[in-house]
């Protein structure tokens, strides 16, 4: 059996590759490999737009295609299994896709607009050809992907009565270079992996990014200057500050619901407790006491409470505690030895965290109400779960051979996919709230 170390092991643990600069080169574009998929996905045929050349990173249909597939509740149909290429509904000829299998079938073409280009599709229930969803979207050349996205949410909403999340970004730590000259980058992607940027960069540790409720703004840790700090990033900008550089360990900030606060860890006096630091006047207030170490906090949905790890009962598990100072901590986890990380689902009903199962890291989601616990992912070293804005899906840091990758798996555990670098590793995801419509 794998030993079972404490939060602040485990936080070593995570640490000590980077600290010790034994990873391997990165590149930051992902790339996605389904690896467990469902038997019963609904078929839907995604027909190439009109106006647009096929396989370009920028087809559309594709990239619409390949987000209802990632969801694991779609079986998009091949193209080379499309006897026709309608682009408007008066095209169709339902007997014909009727034949092919095929549930739905979306449509569309991509011409020019007022100002740039404007993509327009169509959404159709093949047994009784009824139209579902008709809709423009104004565009440019540039942002034909994020369109595709857009389309992508709109299809998976109308269909499955759940909002969509493909129009959304991860953040991610990767790193790249070799010893002594490594460099570790703080990347932001689209949900799929495409269009990565790297808003941060440093020749010391980057760790534990974390989005503000509003897309804005990442908090993350830094090792700039030997010594660790919590940072604020305006994505937009560029622009940062300093949050937290207290003596000892700053580490895993959480952003309040509210965005006017951050929960994060700190070893003031040498022990790692939870506090709540307010940003606008930077007010800090220590939530726990325990000599036990408690770590890696996460907020409740009223912002009135905060899920944190502790090891006070002999090993590492969940508890809750209120967010106002000298309140006393219950636990929540019972079920197994080690239980830590907590995230909230985005319901508020359920948390995921990591989980000792049979001897493995693995991610695994417990309903709150019954305390039900059930495994979610299969590897032997899963960690840094983080749920989509949406609920359906999580994302989390795995590994892929001896490298560290990503990988999705839905909340129900049916659909599993892994997002791995080209080489090097890539580390601690966070996937971001729902951007503007």
């Amino acid at each position: 059996m794998t030993p079972k170390p404490t939060p602040r092991v485990l936080d070593f643990v995570r640490m000590l590759p980077l600290l010790l600069g034994l990873v391997t080169p990165a590149h930051a574009q992902l790339r996605l490999d389904i690896t467990k998929g469902v038997s019963d996905a609904v078929p839907i045929a995604v027909v190439p737009f009109g106006g647009q050349a096929e396989g370009g990173s920028s087809d559309v249909a594709a990239v619409v295609g390949s987000d209802l597939e990632r969801s694991g509740r779609f079986a998009p149909m091949a193209r080379t299994d499309m006897v026709t290429r309608p682009v408007r509904g008066d095209q169709i000829r339902f007997e014909d896709w009727r034949l092919l299998k095929s549930d739905f079938i979306v449509v569309g073409q991509v011409g020019p607009g007022a100002s740039g280009l404007l993509a327009r599709f169509e959404l159709f229930n093949v047994a009784t050809g009824q139209q579902l969803l008709a809709k423009e979207l104004a565009t440019t050349e540039a942002g034909l992907r994020a369109t595709a996205h857009a389309i992508s949410d709109l299809v998976f909403e109308r269909l499955t009565g759940v909002r969509g999340a493909f129009a959304t970004r991860l953040a991610y730590v990767a790193v790249e270079g070799a010893p002594p000259s490594q460099h570790y980058k703080l990347i932001v992607s689209d949900a799929d992996g495409f269009n990565p940027r790297t808003v941060a960069n440093s020749p010391e540790p980057l760790m534990s990014p974390a989005w503000s409720p509003d897309g804005q703004l990442l908090a993350y840790v830094s090792f700039e200057g030997k010594a660790s700090a919590i940072y604020v990033q305006q994505l937009s900008s560029g622009k940062r500050s300093r949050v937290s550089a207290r003596a000892g360990i700053n580490g895993a900030p959480a952003w309040s619901p509210d965005g006017h606060k951050l929960a994060l860890t700190l070893s003031r006096g040498g022990n790692l407790d939870v506090y709540v630091l307010t940003l606008a006047s930077q007010t800090l207030t220590r939530v726990t006491s325990d000599e036990a170490i408690d770590t890696e906090p996460e907020w409740s949905r009223d912002g009135g409470s905060l899920y944190f790890t502790s090891d006070r009962a002999g090993s590492a598990q969940i508890y809750r505690v209120s967010a106002d100072e000298g309140a006393r901590a219950e636990r929540v986890t019972f079920t197994g030895g080690y239980n830590a990380r907590p995230r909230l689902s985005p319901d508020g009903d359920e948390l995921a965290m990591v989980t000792l199962d049979r001897g493995s890291y693995r991610i695994a989601v417990m309903n709150l109400k019954t305390g039900a616990l059930r495994v979610l992912s299969s590897s032997t070293q899963d960690e840094s779960p983080s749920y989509a804005p949406n609920g359906v899906t999580l994302i989390y840091g795995t590994q892929d051979g001896r490298r560290g990758a990503l990988a999705t798996v839905s909340a129900d555990g049916r659909s599993q996919q892994r997002l791995s670098a080209d080489s090097g590793e890539v580390r601690e995801p966070a996937w971001s709230p729902f951007l503007s419509r």
